[in-house]
């Protein structure tokens, strides 16, 4: 009996010591979210303190909204470009880096020297490139001058291709260190007897790497792309400080789209909510199609 009074007091104070994270949840997010979803079915907009319950329209209008679906088809090419040779730098490091031929030295100075633009702030970053690429007298168009690859200098932040290309290549850079560290993480749970006795048995390391490291890493490939995915499609800061969004809205993302409506002009806040909402939505559709397509792959395999 007094065992059971412990048990009923210890658990008293683990009910007290997770209630914070339960209260910071429901006032700061949960709390959001649905008054966010509640907002995507009201006219809510510029400094009107009421609003009024307008059904579906918003979300009919907003699919003719060109600027929006722009910003959909900009996020998604924005985030390929970068994602692709991401992945795939990556997974190439990571080979490299937890092979047992090779033996490399100095591996956790390349890792922190791979993950440091991981850790610079992205306001640091944009006037950093903004910088390099500047127009006329930026280091980039006098290097490229100097070796005779431009005859004179381009502004490359009014070029449309090149502007998606810059933020690209930025997203990549801030983060194909930290992709690179979790593939290794995930190369290092494998057991090192399969790498051994596939070498034994006279498989190299191309064969090794597809027969056994990707089939085993597939989980932690699954966790990158999703996390990648969801990160991509909230893609903010770094076309916002570089160009905001410019040129021609060239490289305007879904959340800068969300923050110009909601904070700029006219302050719609209906279509800011609906926008935020689609957003969600898509997160949730296609991290579950990711995962479906990976079980499904999974089956396959073990068949």
């Amino acid at each position: 009996m007094q065992n059971k009074r412990r048990f009923e007091q210890y658990h008293r104070y683990g009910l007290l010591f997770i209630a914070p994270f339960f209260l910071a949840f429901l006032v700061f997010q949960l709390y959001p979210i649905l008054y966010t979803i509640y907002l995507s079915f009201t006219d809510l907009k510029g400094w009107n303190p009421t609003a009024n319950l307008v059904g579906l329209d918003n979300y009919l209008a907003i699919f003719r909204n060109p600027l929006f679906l722009k910003s959909i088809s900009n996020t998604f090419i924005l985030w390929g470009l970068n994602f692709v040779p991401q992945i795939g730098l990556a997974l190439l490091l990571a080979a490299w880096f937890t092979n047992i031929k090779l033996r490399l030295r100095g591996k956790g100075f390349f890792k922190v020297a791979f993950y440091l633009p991981n850790i610079i702030t992205a306001a640091s970053v944009a006037i950093l490139f903004f910088v390099l690429f500047s127009f006329p007298l930026g280091p980039i168009n006098l290097v490229l001058q100097h070796f005779g690859v431009l005859d004179q200098p381009y502004d490359f932040f009014r070029s449309e291709t090149g502007t998606r290309l810059i933020v690209s290549f930025i997203q990549f850079w801030m983060w194909y260190g930290q992709t690179t560290i979790v593939l290794v993480s995930g190369i290092l749970s494998i057991d090192d007897a399969l790498f051994e006795s596939a070498m034994v048995d006279g498989a190299n390391d191309g064969q090794i790497f597809r027969k056994i490291t990707l089939p085993l890493l597939k989980p932690i490939l699954l966790y990158t792309l999703v996390t990648s995915l969801i990160g991509g499609l909230q893609m903010f800061d770094i076309p916002f400080l570089l160009t905001n969004g410019n040129p021609n809205n060239s490289v305007l993302t879904i959340t800068m789209f969300i923050y110009n409506q909601a904070f700029t002009g006219s302050r719609n806040f209906n279509v800011a909510a609906t926008a935020s909402v689609l957003l969600l939505v898509l997160s949730i559709v296609l991290s579950t199609l990711l995962f479906q397509f990976f079980k499904e792959n999974s089956k396959v395999g073990r068949k």
